[in-house]
C-alpha cells in the first residue's frame, strides 16, 4: 500500500485517518463564513478542509436540468446553471486568504477544481492536493491536466464501474502521477445506509493497491467509523456551520462542527481498536487470564496415594492451578499428598503417567501461553 504525502500529513495504513470536511460552497459566497468553516474544522481536529472551485458557465449548459429537488432553491423549477451561478460568487482572489488562514491553523487547504483555470489557480496557491469529483471521473483530458501538476489526487468514484475507475487511474498514472487516493462514493444526496455499499472499500484496496477513502453522503455520523474499520484512510463528509442556511442545497444534509468533532473522535477510537490480526493472549488480558480461567479442583477429599478418578475433579476459577484442558491426563494419576475438598490442584500434588509428561506439563509454559 502506497503512502501519500499531503502537505504536512500522510495517508496510509500506518498513519492517522485523514479527516476532510467538505465545505464545498457552503460559504454562500462569504469570505467570513468560509473562514469560520476553516476555523471550526481545525478546532474539531480535522486534518484538512475542502471547498469547490468553479464557474457556472464552464461547468454546465444553461439548460442542464437539476438532478435534485430542494425547496430552498431560488427557482424550484430551474436549471443547474441557475443554482451554480448563485453559488460561484466567492471571488478567486479570496482563495489566497483562505489558504493562508488554513495554513496558520495547521490544516490543509484543498479544493475540487472543475476546470483548468481553477486547477492553475489552486496550484499557484500551493494547494497540497486536488480532489476530482465523481462527475469528472470519465473526463480523461481533465484528469491528465490535473495529474501533470504532480500533486496527490483524491479520486471520487461514484456512479462508475470498476472498469471506469481503472481507466481513470491508468490515465493519471500515464501522466506520471502515482499519488492517488481512491475514494469510494455513492453519488446520491443524501445516501441511504442501504446504498452506501462500504464493502467496495475492500474491493478498491485489493484491486488497485492505493490508499482508499470514503466520500460520504449519508446523514449523521455512523458511517465514517465503519468505513475506517473496512480500510478507509481518508474520510470526506459534507460540512456546514449552520444546517438552516439557504442558497446551497448542501447545508441541510451536511454535518455541523459538533458532529465533525464526534466523527474525528470515533474514527480515532476505531483506528486504535483495529489493533492486530494476530490471535494471542495480550498483556491487557494477563491478569484476567489467571483469575477468570478455570483450574482442576477436587470435588472431595483425596488421600495421598489414592488414584484420582473422574468424579473427583471439576473445573473452577481461578486459573492458577492445573488447566482444565489436562483433565483426561490427571485422571488415573495418584495424589502425592492429602488433598482437601475444593482445592485447586497444582502439578506437585499429582504423579504423572510418565516422568517426561510431568516435567513438560509442570513448566510455566504449560500453564500460561507466552504473552507478547
Amino acid at each position: 500500500m502506497r503512502r501519500i504525502k499531503v502537505g504536512k500529513h500522510y495517508i496510509s495504513d500506518a498513519d492517522s485517518v485523514f479527516i476532510l470536511p467538505e465545505a464545498g460552497v457552503n460559504h454562500n459566497g462569504s469570505l467570513k463564513r468560509a473562514k469560520d468553516l476553516i476555523q471550526k474544522a481545525a478546532e474539531a481536529g480535522a486534518q484538512g478542509i475542502k471547498f469547490q472551485t468553479y464557474k457556472a458557465e464552464t461547468l454546465v449548459t444553461k439548460s442542464a436540468p437539476r438532478f435534485w429537488d430542494w425547496e430552498g432553491e431560488q427557482k424550484k423549477e430551474g436549471t443547474q446553471f441557475d443554482s451554480y451561478s448563485i453559488l460561484d460568487k466567492l471571488p478567486w482572489h479570496a482563495y489566497k486568504d483562505l489558504s493562508s488562514y488554513a495554513n496558520e491553523l495547521g490544516i490543509e487547504f484543498i479544493s475540487t477544481p472543475f476546470d483548468e483555470k481553477a486547477v492553475d489557480m489552486l496550484d499557484a496557491l500551493g494547494s497540497p492536493a486536488f480532489k476530482i469529483a465523481s462527475s469528472d471521473l470519465t473526463y480523461l483530458p481533465f484528469l491528465r491536466y490535473v495529474a501533470k501538476k504532480g500533486k496527490p489526487i483524491f479520486l471520487s468514484t461514484g456512479a462508475a464501474t470498476l472498469g471506469e475507475v481503472e481507466e481513470a487511474i491508468r490515465t493519471i498514472e500515464a501522466a506520471g502521477n502515482r499519488q492517488i487516493v481512491v475514494m469510494h462514493c455513492t453519488l446520491c444526496y443524501p445516501t441511504e445506509p442501504k446504498d452506501a455499499n462500504l464493502r467496495i472499500i475492500q474491493t478498491l484496496r485489493r484491486t488497485f493497491g492505493y490508499p482508499v477513502g470514503l466520500s460520504d453522503h449519508t446523514m449523521g455520523t455512523a458511517i465514517p467509523p465503519a468505513a475506517v474499520a473496512l480500510g478507509a484512510r481518508l474520510i470526506e463528509k459534507h460540512y456546514t456551520v449552520d444546517k438552516t442556511l439557504g442558497l446551497s442545497a448542501d447545508h441541510w444534509l451536511s454535518i455541523d462542527p459538533i458532529e465533525l468533532k464526534q466523527i474525528v473522535e470515533h474514527v480515532k477510537q476505531v483506528q486504535i481498536a483495529l489493533g492486530t490480526d494476530e490471535k494471542r493472549v495480550f498483556p491487557a488480558e494477563e491478569h484476567t487470564y489467571l483469575y477468570d480461567k478455570r483450574s482442576l479442583v477436587s470435588t472431595q477429599a483425596i488421600k495421598k496415594g489414592e488414584e484420582i478418578t473422574t468424579s473427583m475433579l471439576t473445573g473452577k476459577r481461578p486459573g492458577t492451578g492445573i488447566p482444565t484442558k489436562f483433565f483426561d491426563l490427571i485422571v488415573g494419576s495418584a495424589a502425592q499428598l492429602d488433598i482437601p475438598e475444593d482445592t485447586t490442584l497444582t502439578w506437585d500434588m499429582v504423579t504423572q503417567r510418565t516422568p517426561l509428561e510431568f516435567e513438560t506439563l509442570r513448566s510455566p509454559a504449560a500453564r500460561i501461553p507466552e504473552i507478547v
